[in-house]
C-alpha cells in the first residue's frame, strides 16, 4: 500500500513498497483512508526497509492553488447562504410593521397582552438573527478573500516551484553581487547579511525542488 509521508515543509511524497517509473500512476491513501490516484515523478529517497519515496501529483490536479480557489468559492457561497438568510429574517421581522408602527402599548389584561408580547418578542428575534447571519456573511466572504489572495501561491509541493525558485535564486544572487559592488545601495547594516541569507535560503530550495521536480 502507497501512504503519504512528510518529506520537508508543505511537502508529502509518496511511501511506496514497489518501485516505479516517472509518469506512472499509482493510488495513495492518507491517514484517513481516503484514496487519491496520483501521478509519480521523481524517486527523492530509500530507506533501509526498503520503502521508495517519490514525489507526486494529484492526477485530479488538485494543489494548493486549487485547493486556494475551491475555499474561496466554498466561502463565497456560504456568504451567499447566510445574507439570504439575513433578508429572510429581517423581512420576518417586518411582518406586523404596520401593527407595530401605531405604537399601540400593551393592554395589561386584555385578551390582546400576550399576542402583542409574542409579536414583540418574534420582531426583536428576527432582527437578531438578521444581524447574526449579516455578520456571518461578512465573515466568510472576508474569509474568501483572504483564499482568493493565495490562488497563486507556490512552494515546494507543486512542479511550477522548480521555474519559481531558480528565478528567484538568480536574482538574489545578482543583487547580492550588487550590493557588494555598490550597483545598489545599503538601506541599513545588514543589507548585505540578509542578502547572502537570501541566496543561501533559495538556493537549498533550488535544490529541493530539482530533487522533487527536476
Amino acid at each position: 500500500m502507497n501512504t503519504y509521508k512528510k518529506y520537508c515543509p508543505n511537502v508529502y511524497v509518496a511511501k511506496c513498497e514497489e518501485k516505479y517509473r516517472k509518469g506512472d500512476l499509482i493510488t495513495v491513501v492518507t491517514k484517513y483512508g481516503k484514496q487519491n490516484e496520483c501521478i509519480v515523478h521523481n524517486l527523492v529517497d530509500r530507506d533501509r526497509d526498503g520503502h521508495f519515496y517519490y514525489s507526486i501529483t494529484r492526477a485530479d490536479g488538485y494543489n494548493l492553488q486549487e485547493r486556494a480557489k475551491r475555499k474561496s468559492k466554498q466561502y463565497e457561497s456560504w456568504a451567499l447562504a447566510a445574507e439570504q438568510k439575513s433578508q429572510e429574517y429581517f423581512s420576518r421581522s417586518n411582518r406586523h410593521h404596520d401593527f407595530l408602527a401605531m405604537g399601540e402599548p400593551i393592554k395589561v389584561g386584555h385578551h390582546s397582552e400576550r399576542r402583542h408580547r409574542k409579536i414583540i418578542e418574534q420582531r426583536q428575534n428576527n432582527m437578531q438573527q438578521s444581524v447574526l447571519q449579516s455578520h456571518k456573511a461578512q465573515s466568510h466572504l472576508q474569509k474568501a478573500e483572504a483564499w482568493r489572495k493565495h490562488q497563486e501561491d507556490i512552494n515546494l509541493s507543486i512542479p511550477e516551484s522548480l521555474d519559481y525558485y531558480r528565478d528567484r535564486y538568480n536574482k538574489a544572487v545578482e543583487y547580492h553581487r550588487g550590493l557588494k559592488t555598490g550597483k545598489y545601495p545599503r538601506k541599513h547594516a545588514y543589507s548585505l547579511s540578509y542578502a547572502k541569507k537570501e541566496v543561501n535560503d533559495l538556493k537549498k530550495k533550488v535544490m529541493l525542488a530539482e530533487k522533487l521536480w527536476a
